[in-house]
């Protein structure tokens, strides 16, 4: 039985739980330079490291007998069921908004498209009242669009890169990275038409990176580390702004989530940490996955109804609950048993 990398399902978590708090978070402060989670959207960029290193170890040694149909049935399996359930819910929360009046009525053919082509994670042409998303009925899907892509291009080509090949490949995607961010003074962008050209490049170098780190056999041992993991991920996300951001932001991505990954895959946990870790881990991708009508829906609060500080603190801190809870209930009775049935139905 392989080993299970319980750190890293616990880091996943924390990212997660705090892109949550971002997406609240940024609402209430717009501004880059008062926003509390200024840098959270490399949350993104961490699940892709991970996502690369995860792969690796699942899934390297298996493709003696597996074949490319079998990885990406397995890898749907995996990812999939949660995709209509966010539609659904995303497509409830667009419609009936109650602080929009008229601004999100679209056309019943564009809204259709959109379901239809959100199902299959496919972008699709924005809806009105959002910011010319790629995945406008729920934003997230984007990123998660880009982690089909580069599942494919490791099917297609990762798995077949020596450490020399996958080393030249992720020195490329490093280069094409920092000139965007350069370019683009920050590293924020993909999930829009504007900024689609994005998405590639800040998938490439942290997926393949974390491929790398897992065929090095790059581990560090260190005591404590998934509580002084997650310190650091939210220092990350919380350091004070800059001029240029896109440099410290590379800085991440290339040279400490990599670290990060090796240090989390190399170290132990156990008892109530080990626990922590595992129910953040269950938790991540439905939290992520879900949590963004909700925040939208809160964004239009704040504007419709101009509240009180104590009253967005309420709120604030109910919807945060309330999208653990909803991310709970949806990994325990609808993905887990959805993903059990789907396996033993593609296994007859």
């Amino acid at each position: 039985m392989k080993q299970h990398f319980e750190i890293l399902d616990g880091l996943r978590g924390t990212a997660a739980i705090l892109v949550v708090a971002f997406h609240i978070v940024q609402w209430i402060y717009p501004s880059y330079t008062v926003n509390p989670l200024r840098h959270c959207h490399l949350a993104v960029d961490f699940f892709f490291v991970l996502s690369g290193f995860v792969v690796g170890y699942a899934y390297d040694d298996r493709w003696p007998t597996m074949r490319i149909r079998d990885f990406i049935r397995i890898r749907l399996i995996r990812l999939h069921p949660l995709v209509p359930l966010a539609i659904v819910i995303s497509t409830v929360a667009y419609v009936f908004d109650p602080f929009v009046g008229n601004a999100q009525h679209a056309h019943w053919s564009l809204l259709s498209l959109n379901i239809a082509l959100g199902a299959l994670l496919i972008p699709s042409p924005s809806l009105p009242n959002r910011t010319n998303e790629t995945h406008s009925l729920n934003g997230p899907h984007w990123s998660l669009f880009q982690e089909y892509l580069a599942n494919f291009v490791y099917a297609i080509i990762g798995r077949k890169l020596g450490i020399k090949g996958l080393s030249v490949l992720v020195g490329i995607a490093a280069v094409a990275m920092v000139y965007t961010a350069l370019c683009h003074t920050n590293l924020q962008g993909g999930w829009n038409y504007q900024t689609f050209w994005m998405a590639p490049v800040r998938v490439a170098f942290p997926f393949f990176a974390g491929l790398l780190v897992y065929r090095l056999q790059f581990r560090i041992s260190l005591k404590g580390a998934y509580p002084l993991l997650s310190i650091l991920l939210l220092a990350i996300f919380a350091f004070p702004p800059m001029r240029t951001p896109g440099i410290f932001e590379s800085f991440c991505i290339i040279a400490v989530f990599p670290l990060i990954v090796a240090i989390g895959a190399g170290s132990t946990v156990s008892g109530t940490l080990a626990k922590v870790c595992k129910f953040t881990g269950e938790l991540s991708y439905p939290i992520y996955i879900l949590h963004h009508p909700f925040t939208m829906i809160f964004s239009h609060w704040l504007t419709a109804k101009n509240p009180s500080p104590a009253g967005i603190l309420v709120v604030s801190i109910s919807l945060f609950i309330f999208c653990i809870v909803l991310a709970w209930s949806a990994f325990k009775f609808y993905d887990l048993p959805i993903r059990a049935w789907l396996t033993i139905r593609s296994n007859k």
